[in-house]
């Protein structure tokens, strides 16, 4: 069964903020991503968590890029990791996965470039129990190794590929586009969140959302690193995998629309898209 997300589901999504609360209060989300050449994309995905009301956001990249992150970030917190050749190694494993303790969300994916020695970083990673959003080269990583991903099944999972990763992933588009979705989320046991034109938004009991929001400004490169940061700090303050995808889904199209009544869809980019995120939670509130 297809349905649009409706406003008053957003609403009832929306992660309530404690007036009290205090930074600890809003969750912590570790962001996994970067590669010599791909700076921005890791750097958006934890701007993005800080812009949707996380508390705490850590950013793992290679040691060759961290002196650019350091110099980009202000609120998230990079720090370096042992690489090889601009991307992650294998080495790097046991320093994610002592941050990771003390995480809620684990974001990963974002311009990380593809090698073996990544294929063997997202492969460890993924055993986690903790919640994970894995995006772009995370996706790619186990696109050959399907069976990683199945065995996080009753775990939160959220997937966010555009079609050509879904096509890698096993996807079939040569049907219908939701009942791909549909069949693919059942099969694997995790939250799909097709991207496109009209996004969709799968389920393992095999329901879809459909999203209404966004326009063709937001297909630029750095749009999709925007939607992993503010799925995966939904997450980290309390959302369920299934709000947090279709808030986060929504939020990221509203905003994409705001920017593109400011900067139009030839001109805006995915700054403005975080610049614009605000406007769209006050829309919600």
């Amino acid at each position: 069964m297809t349905q649009q997300v409706s406003f008053d589901f957003l609403k009832e999504a929306l992660p309530k903020r404690d007036p009290e609360g205090h930074k600890g209060t809003f969750g912590k989300v570790l962001v996994v991503g970067g590669a010599v050449g791909y700076t921005g994309a890791p750097y958006l995905t934890a701007e993005a968590a800080i812009r949707s009301g996380c508390g705490l956001v850590y950013l793992g990249v290679p040691e060759s890029i961290w002196a650019v992150e350091a110099a980009k970030c202000v609120s998230s917190m990079p720090f370096p990791l042992k690489d090889r050749d601009g991307k992650l190694h294998s080495k790097a494993l046991l320093e994610i996965e002592e941050r990771l303790v003390n995480c809620d969300v684990l974001a990963l994916g974002p311009g990380m470039g593809r090698s073996r020695q990544v294929t063997q970083v997202v492969a460890k990673l993924l055993q986690t129990e903790k919640p994970v959003v894995l995006d772009a080269d995370g996706l790619n990583a186990i696109s050959e190794h399907i069976d990683v991903l199945d065995a996080r099944r009753g775990k939160m999972t959220i997937l966010t590929p555009h079609d050509g990763e879904f096509l890698r992933l096993g996807g079939d588009l040569s049907g219908d586009r939701k009942e791909a979705a549909s069949r693919f989320a059942k099969e694997h046991g995790c939250v799909l969140v097709l991207k496109g034109h009209r996004t969709l938004i799968a389920v393992p009991e095999g329901n879809v959302l459909e999203n209404t929001t966004g326009n063709s400004g937001l297909a630029k490169g750095g749009s999709g690193d925007v939607l992993t940061g503010i799925i995966a700090s939904l997450l980290a303050q309390g959302a369920t995998p299934v709000r947090a995808a279709a808030l986060g889904v929504w939020l990221h199209g509203r905003a994409g629309d705001y920017a593109a009544e400011w900067k139009t869809a030839y001109g805006m980019t995915p700054m403005d898209v975080l610049d614009a995120l605000p406007a769209a939670f006050m829309e919600l509130m």
